[in-house]
């Protein structure tokens, strides 16, 4: 199932007969629920959310490099942690980072250029270069803090990001065996990926720590000095000025390193999946990519190509109706998380059938995102036009919410949406307004899923004419 990357439950979906729910036997013969229907979706993710739960075995393994942070943490512990974030979140705060999105996407169009004017037949590796841009990205605008990966790919925190998202075989192997052993035994394996994990860990918790510090400093100064800097808009300044996490004891020190763990991680990783599929997108779609570039050229000439000009608004690039209708249809297409798990974590059930304690459920966003029940017999087709038409510029013509699963819904949906939907936005209009053309380096490439923590198009590269 895994290794199919969720493409098993689209088949079932289609071929079955259902109502929203598919049962079927996994290894050992455990019964696994597939919740594939609006319904039933609904159920699970909002009227419900605190009865399905991630497993602890997940828990435990993505919590080495994640932190329990709002991502992993459950019930009344996530219901405080959320409510404490929220404010950061909120779209009022989100727009005064439009013009940190921007720059630093002109920051990656620069260097790429530099290389390219150099070199014209420059092989840009799209994977690589996302991941730096959003991880700097997350660093300035979530963190008030510049990692330099654009300028420098060896930085420490660069290069363990690398290294944990790297695909390996031992890698595999530990995916696998952490649903079927339980997780300090395969902390105690004898095989490099073990090690790799802990040393990462530890480079992220101590830059983590080491920001949280610098953060509280900061804000300490301009509470009490007249001609101190405002707070700054990013995320980490927002959520202590607020007060939650301003008390420097070791249990608020503790959460807030779990939180800034997540944002780190899914804060940058999410985004850099969804950009590598929009370059592929541009390849494969050249009339597509035509189009967007003209919309962008039209609406954003002057700041493109004018850094005296007014800084980027969130009104200007949220008025671009191809450009917002093309990142929507990435973000459908291809979403970077496709399978998540629950369990039920007491005896419930849903749409009125009985779900025993310990029910393990999977909800795919990649294939509820191409239901043709729900999107129409194009649904696997990449067409930013179902988007384009009256009234259908936030559904894409699809009649509920639940036909779009990549930030999930409900109480467990990703508190970082607008964050990351502004973001993406912002790195595809400089990527089609600064270059004239994107192609495929290897004419004949063809695409295959790299699976992990994300999806993404597996030695993806590609070539720009600047």
């Amino acid at each position: 199932m895994r290794r199919k990357n969720g493409e098993t439950i689209m088949e079932w979906m289609e071929e079955l007969q259902h109502d929203g729910i598919i049962r079927y036997l996994d290894i050992f013969n455990t019964e696994r629920l597939a919740i594939v229907g609006p319904k039933a979706l609904s159920e699970v993710l909002v009227q419900k959310s605190y009865e399905f739960v991630k497993p602890a075995q997940l828990r435990k393994g993505l919590g080495r490099i994640l932190g329990v942070g709002l991502f992993l943490s459950e019930g009344d512990e996530h219901k405080m942690q959320r409510k404490n974030l929220m404010p950061a979140f909120a779209f009022r705060h989100i727009k005064n980072l439009y013009p940190i999105f921007w720059s630093k996407a002109s920051e990656m169009a620069d260097a790429l250029s530099k290389l390219v004017n150099e070199d014209q037949d420059f092989i840009i590796d799209a994977n690589n270069w996302s991941s730096r841009t959003t991880l700097d990205i997350i660093g300035v605008a979530g963190m008030g803090h510049d990692f330099h990966a654009i300028a420098d790919p060896n930085t420490d925190l660069n290069v363990t990001y690398r290294r944990l998202f790297a695909p390996s075989r031992s890698a595999r192997l530990l995916g696998i065996l952490s649903f079927i052993l339980p997780s300090w035994f395969i902390r105690m394996l004898p095989i490099r990926r073990n090690n790799d994990i802990v040393a990462s860990a530890g480079v992220i918790k101590r830059t983590c720590r080491s920001l949280i510090e610098e953060k509280r400093t900061s804000l300490a100064k301009s509470a009490f000095e007249k001609d101190a800097e405002p707070v700054r808009p990013d995320i980490l300044s927002i959520a202590m000025d607020s007060g939650a996490f301003l008390d420097a004891d070791a249990s608020v020190d503790n959460d807030l390193t779990n939180q800034l763990m997540t944002f780190l991680i899914a804060g940058h990783e999410t985004v850099a999946a969804s950009l590598s599929w929009a370059l592929y997108a541009l390849c494969q779609y050249p009339d597509v990519q035509k189009r967007l570039r003209e919309e962008v050229l039209l609406r954003l000439g002057a700041e493109l190509s004018n850094e005296k000009a007014a800084p980027i608004t969130s009104e200007s690039i949220d008025s671009l109706p191809y450009l917002s209708a093309f990142c929507s249809e990435v973000l459908r297409l291809w979403p970077p998380v496709v399978l998540t798990v629950r369990v039920a974590d007491c005896n419930t059930s849903i749409l009125g059938t009985f779900v025993p304690k310990g029910t393990v459920l999977i909800l795919a966003p990649l294939a509820t995102n191409r239901s043709t029940a729900l999107w129409g017999g194009d649904a696997n087709e990449f067409n930013p036009d179902r988007w384009m038409k009256p009234g259908q510029a936030n559904s894409g013509g699809a009649d509920t919410n639940f036909a779009q699963m990549t930030f999930l819904h409900g109480p467990r949906s990703c508190i970082g949406q607008s964050f990351a939907r502004a973001e993406f936005v912002c790195l595809v209009a400089m990527w089609v307004g600064r270059f004239k053309e994107t192609r495929f380096a290897d004419e004949k490439y063809i695409m295959e899923v790299r699976n992990g923590i994300t999806a993404r198009p597996d030695a993806h590269k590609v070539k720009v004419t600047v």
